[in-house]
C-alpha cells in the first residue's frame, strides 16, 4: 500500500542528498514523499510530520555523532509527547552517526553508507530483497530482476585454473554480496571434451578457465555460492555436445539462463570441428531444449562478428537473426546482450547508435510470447593492461552502457587484460560499476536524444534492412531468416562477413573494414 513518507536533515545538518536519493526511490514504488528541508529542528520535524499525517519519517543526519545522541534524545521526548505513535521511524547518516542511532533504539531501519539503492528499494517493498521463504533471495532470473528493478542485476565471468581455488573465490564473491550472478567459466577442454575425455589434450589443462571434470565439481561449485546474498549460477553452455552440457547445467547448477551462438562455436572460431551447416541446427536445438522447460537463452551472436571486425551493420543484423531464431525456437524469454567498445576504437556516439539500432530490432518482435531482458556490458578487448587506467575505462564503458537502460549489467574484470580475474578483483569490478550505477540512477543526460546518434541509428537500420532482405533472398517463403541453411550460405557468399574470416574455407573473408569517425564501415564489399 502507498505510504506517506517525510524527510529532513535534522540540527544543524545541511547535507540533504542521501534523503532525497531516499525519497526518489521511494516515488518510483508509488509512495507519497515530502522533504521538508535541511536544518530543521527537531520541533519542528515532529510538527511538520503531524501536520502531513506522515506514516513513516526519513531522518537524516551526518555531522558529529557526538552531538546526534542529544538530538537523537529530544526527537525522542518529542514524539511521546505528540500524535504520532504509529510512526516509523529510519535514519541514514555516516556509519559513525548510525551506531549512535543504533544506540538511541528509536529507528526501524537504519543506512549508514553502505547501502545502496537495491538495500533500500528492498527496505521499502518491505521484502529486504528476499523471496518468500524468507532467507534467500529470488532463485529465477526474472524473479531476481523484478526483485531489484530498477536497479540492474550484475553478473561477472569467475573461472580459475584450480578447482579448489575456484570453489573457494566462488565463496567468497558470494559473501561479499556484490554480485548476482556468477558466470562460471570451464576451461577449454571441459567446454570441448567434456563428455569425450580421451580427446583432452593435458597440456590445456585449466587454459582459459576452470578444469570441470564431473558434474560433482559443478555441484561442489554451486555449493560455495549458498551463503551471502546466494548468486544465481550459470555456465557456459560448451562448444560440442550441447545438449548434454544443457541437461547438466540444469541439473547441477540451476542454471540460471543458456548462452549459445547462433554461428559460431565451429569451424569459423577454431572451436569445434563442426561446420556452421552442422552447428546453426545443433545451436538451435539447444535453444529449443531450455524453451521447452522455460530456461531463459541468451544468444551469443553479434558481438562475435564485431570482435572480428565485421560492418556495423553485420553486427546489427546478427544481433536480429539470434533473437528471431530464438523466439522461432520457442524462447519466451531472452537476454540480449550488447557489448560495447568493440571493435577498439568505436566512438561513443556510434556506440550508442549501434545498441540502439539492436534493441529496436530485437524489441520489435516483442509480443506476448516472447520478450527480452537488455544486458550490456564492456568490451573484451577495450581494458588497458595498466590496472588504474583498465578501472577507469571500466567505469566509463559502463556509464555510457547505463543509456540502454540494462536489466542486468555484464562486468568485465579490469584485470582482463592481465590475469583472469581473482575473486578480489570480482568484488573490486563490481564495486566500480555499483559506484556508477547508484550515481545513474538519478536523472541523467539521455545520450540517444543527441541528432548524431540518432543519424547513425537511422542509418545502421537502413543498412541492416537492406541486408536482411539480400539473406532473406537466398531462400524461399516466409522462414528464409531462421532456415539454417539459408544462414550458412549468407556466411559463405559473404552477405555474413568479417575480416577476421579471411581464409577460412567455410566463409567468404573478403570484406574489409575500417573505422570512420569511430565506427567499423565496409571499405570495399567484392562482387
Amino acid at each position: 500500500m502507498p505510504r506517506r513518507i517525510v524527510g529532513a536533515a535534522i540540527g544543524s545538518c545541511v547535507h540533504v542528498a542521501g534523503v532525497i536519493s531516499f525519497l526518489r526511490l521511494a516515488e518510483e514504488l508509488g509512495h507519497y514523499t515530502e522533504f521538508l528541508g535541511p536544518a530543521v529542528t527537531i520541533a519542528d520535524l515532529v510538527q511538520l510530520a503531524a501536520d502531513k499525517n506522515a506514516d513513516m519519517l526519513a531522518v537524516s543526519y551526518r555531522l558529529s555523532p557526538e552531538t546526534a545522541g542529544a538530538l537523537f534524545a529530544q526527537l525522542q521526548d518529542a514524539l511521546v509527547r505528540s500524535p504520532l505513535a504509529n510512526l516509523e521511524l529510519v535514519f541514514g547518516g555516516t556509519p559513525a552517526v548510525a551506531k549512535v542511532a543504533k544506540e538511541a533504539g528509536l529507528f526501524a531501519h537504519i543506512f549508514s553508507g553502505d547501502d545502496g539503492p537495491v538495500e533500500v528499494l528492498a527496505f521499502l517493498r518491505g521484502e529486504n530483497a528476499k523471496d518468500s521463504s524468507g532467507d534467500i533471495p529470488p532463485q529465477t532470473l526474472i524473479g531476481r530482476v523484478q526483485a531489484l528493478a530498477p536497479y540492474p542485476l550484475l553478473r561477472h565471468h569467475f573461472g580459475l585454473p584450480s578447482l579448489e581455488d575456484t570453489i573457494a573465490g566462488v565463496n567468497a564473491i558470494a559473501q561479499a554480496k556484490v554480485l548476482d550472478v556468477i558466470s562460471l567459466g570451464p576451461d577449454q577442454n571441459a567446454q570441448a571434451s567434456f563428455f569425450r575425455p580421451h580427446e583432452m589434450d593435458p597440456l590445456q589443462h585449466g587454459a582459459g578457465g576452470v578444469p570441470v571434470r564431473s558434474p560433482e565439481h559443478l555441484r561442489a561449485l554451486y555449493a560455495a555460492s549458498r551463503t551471502g546474498n546466494y548468486p544465481l549460477m550459470r555456465c557456459y553452455s560448451g562448444t560440442r555436445d550441447l545438449l548434454k552440457w544443457a541437461e547438466m547445467s540444469r541439473d547441477t547448477i540451476n542454471n540460471a539462463w543458456a548462452a549459445v551462438p547462433l554461428c559460431w562455436y565451429n569451424v569459423l572460431d577454431g572451436r569445434s570441428n563442426r561446420t556452421p551447416a552442422e552447428s546453426i541446427p545443433e545451436n538451435l536445438a539447444v535453444m529449443a531444449w531450455h524453451a521447452e522447460r522455460g530456461i531463459p537463452v541468451e544468444v551469443n551472436e553479434a558481438h562475435h562478428w564485431s570482435l572480428r571486425e565485421a560492418p556495423d551493420a553485420v553486427a546489427v543484423v546478427a544481433a536480429y537473426l539470434a533473437a528471431l531464431n530464438a523466439k522461432q525456437q520457442g524462447v519466451k524469454t531472452y537476454v540480449a546482450q550488447y557489448m560495447f567498445n568493440t571493435p577498439l576504437g568505436t566512438s561513443y556516439i556510434n556506440d550508442i547508435a549501434k545498441m540502439l539500432a539492436k534493441r529496436d530490432l530485437i524489441e520489435s518482435l516483442h509480443d506476448e510470447t516472447f520478450t527480452s531482458l537488455r544486458q550490456v556490458r564492456t568490451g573484451l578487448m577495450s581494458l588497458s593492461t595498466n590496472m588504474n587506467l583498465a578501472k577507469g575505462q571500466l567505469a566509463s564503458s559502463i556509464a555510457l552502457a547505463l543509456n540502454l537502460e540494462p536489466h542486468i549489467v555484464h562486468v568485465v574484470g579490469y584485470s582482463e587484460a592481465q590475469f583472469a580475474a581473482s575473486p578480489q578483483v570480482v568484488i573490486e569490478s563490481c564495486q566500480i560499476a555499483h559506484g556508477v550505477i547508484r550515481s545513474r540512477l538519478q536523472l541523467s543526460p539521455d545520450a540517444a536524444s543527441d541528432p548524431r546518434v540518432g543519424l547513425r541509428r537511422k542509418e545502421l537500420l537502413e543498412q541492416a534492412a537492406r541486408l536482411l532482405q539480400a539473406i532473406a533472398a537466398l531462400g524461399d517463403g516466409d522462414h528464409a531468416l531462421t532456415d539454417p541453411a539459408v544462414i550458412a550460405r549468407a556466411i559463405a557468399v559473404g552477405l555474413l562477413d568479417a575480416p577476421h574470416l579471411k581464409g577460412n574455407r567455410y566463409a567468404k573473408g573478403a570484406v574489409k573494414t575500417k573505422l570512420v569517425n569511430g565506427a567499423c564501415v565496409a571499405e570495399e564489399v567484392p562482387v
